[in-house]
């Protein structure tokens, strides 16, 4: 892998996008984790404004500090880069309330209130984007935006440009080393941050990031019958999350009126 390569041709394309855009700089929401710690060091490395916001929402302390180191180290590091942290606790709870959400026996509750976490974090970028003539930057590698649609649909897949999407995520953990981020982000375990109890991404998706890029580099030249053991287990995995995710993968479908009958 061309680390280096590839790390100048994002960072170009970056600024050439903000530059078309007319627009002073990139925010990026900062989790603690390797996706939006490669991120947000790309958009640094820029020179443009960069705005890195850390938004907890009951989260873990371990996420947490993660998060702030991070972006202690883009402020020492980049001139350009300021950070802030924007509590969303209060709301998402307020929300919750608002909601009439507390019955655990609502169907997918825990699912739509986690989802929720995610478009408050959104809606909060943007409203920080256009205060300071940032665009929000994404922060979704490729398994998770094109494989298994593992992300929210106008939550955290609500975003202006998508950087290290044509990307798998032990690519994004290379260029990660080779930028030599802290060894808590370039260690960090995959996680969205979007529950109360600490689920890592692997746990949800039954899955490793590697066993699912395997199937995906494969998939479509090759079938179920194709697969025996564990990898027909993840191609299962990653068949049906596939197929349920298209609605986000697609484009918005539109129902279209003959000009006749306008």
């Amino acid at each position: 892998m061309q680390t280096e390569k590839i790390i100048d041709r994002i960072v170009t394309w970056l600024k050439d996008y903000a530059t078309q855009a007319r627009v002073k700089g990139f925010v990026v929401g900062v989790s603690g984790g390797v996706d939006s710690g490669v991120v947000s060091t790309l958009c640094a490395m820029t020179g443009l404004e960069v705005l890195a916001v850390e938004m907890p929402i009951h989260q873990k302390t371990d996420q947490v500090d993660r998060a702030l180191e991070h972006i202690e180290y883009l402020k020492n590091k980049f001139t350009n880069v300021k950070g802030t942290s924007v509590n969303l606790t209060s709301a998402f709870d307020e929300l919750t309330n608002i909601f009439d959400a507390k019955q655990s026996d609502i169907p997918n509750r825990d699912l739509a209130l986690a989802n929720t976490r995610s478009r408050l974090r959104m809606l909060t970028l943007y409203y920080y984007g256009q205060i300071n003539s940032l665009l929000v930057c994404g922060t979704g590698n490729k398994v998770e935006d094109f494989g298994i649609g593992f992300y929210t649909k106008y939550g955290d897949g609500g975003v202006d440009l998508s950087p290290i999407a044509d990307l798998y995520k032990t690519e994004v953990y290379a260029l990660a080393r080779a930028l030599d981020l802290p060894e808590s982000i370039k260690n960090a375990i995959p996680t969205d941050g979007l529950w109360d109890a600490e689920r890592t991404d692997e746990q949800q998706i039954g899955a490793t990031y590697p066993e699912l890029e395997k199937i995906q580099k494969e998939y479509g030249s090759k079938s179920e019958s194709d697969y025996t053991g564990r990898d027909l287990e993840v191609f299962k995995i990653f068949d049906r999350m596939h197929k349920a995710a298209q609605h986000k993968i697609q484009p918005i479908p539109v129902c279209h009126i003959p000009e006749e009958w306008k």
